[in-house]
């Protein structure tokens, strides 16, 4: 049984062919959760008039998507929780086939990465996470044409939580004071700290092509000097958490010919970076 946790903030042009694509999977052995960041726009009510067996939190302003998936988290029922973000729709057959994974998964693999490609059904949007020697991260084929280069089963870093199935019980046994997805990071790279901590639990990430979905991307509609600035931020919490700065200033390489060149660009053109951004609240 699969616990689908879905987020929405503003997601009325979206959350009907996301929720559609999972009604209407012949498995039906789950459960949905939607966790509503203060949306201002029809989504509550599309919801609540459409899907009455959601569950749905509404919350009063936007928490964050680490929050939001946390609090989802909190009360699903099932072993496997599938994240899913609002604009993800679902081929047909997807849970069913993780029905069938699951039984067969050994017990160290904690977190399975579906095929997520772009709506075009043609170009690649993520087969998983990578973290370089540089900590530097990235979506695995983003942007290539599949072409059947992900078409096998492979051990990965981690998932990008856009759509991803997660076990319960690695979720319990990472979870920190700042929840299973550390609530610091607000949104952005919070999927990536989330699998460096599991490795570190030696928990094991695994991509599985046979589960395909469908991805837009950003339909929040972020500014994209808001997400430069997070992903700046969050990639050095991430760092400071995991590897610690110790370690991580012994590679002299990376401070002198990627991270000091970026803190220089960013202050000269980035305003958010200038004002210093509160990552919780994002005002």
């Amino acid at each position: 049984m699969i616990s689908i946790i879905i987020l929405t903030h503003n997601s009325e042009n979206f959350i009907k062919p996301c929720l559609d694509s999972a009604f209407g999977q012949k498995h039906q052995d789950f459960e949905v959760i939607v966790v509503d960041n203060g949306s201002k726009d029809g989504t509550i009510e599309i919801i609540k008039n459409d899907y009455p067996s959601v569950i749905l939190i509404e919350n009063n302003e936007n928490l964050g998507a680490s929050k939001a998936r946390n609090q989802g988290i909190d009360i699903a029922k099932y072993e496997w929780i599938l994240t899913l973000d609002n604009d993800v729709v679902l081929e047909k057959g997807f849970l069913s086939r993780i029905q069938g994974l699951i039984k067969s998964l050994p017990k160290d693999i904690g977190i399975v990465q579906p095929k997520i490609l772009y709506p075009d059904k043609k170009k690649i949007y993520s087969c998983g996470l990578y973290l370089s020697w540089m900590r530097r991260f990235y979506d695995i084929g983003k942007g290539k044409k599949d072409v059947g280069q992900y078409s096998k089963a492979k051990e990965i870093f981690g998932a990008c939580s856009a759509a991803a199935l997660y076990r319960r019980d690695m979720f319990d046994d990472i979870r920190e004071d700042t929840g299973y997805f550390d609530e610091r990071f607000f949104f952005l790279v919070e999927d990536v700290d989330l699998a460096w901590r599991a490795q570190k639990k030696v928990w094991k990430a695994q991509l599985r092509p046979e589960l395909i979905c469908y991805h837009s991307g950003d339909s929040s509609l972020t500014d994209i000097k808001m997400r430069q600035y997070l992903c700046f931020k969050n990639r050095y919490l991430m760092i400071e958490k995991n590897e610690g700065w110790k370690n991580y200033t012994l590679r002299i390489f990376p401070l002198l010919f990627y991270d000091f060149p970026r803190r220089v660009y960013f202050f000269i053109s980035n305003p958010y970076f200038r004002r210093g951004i509160n990552l919780k609240t994002g005002s």
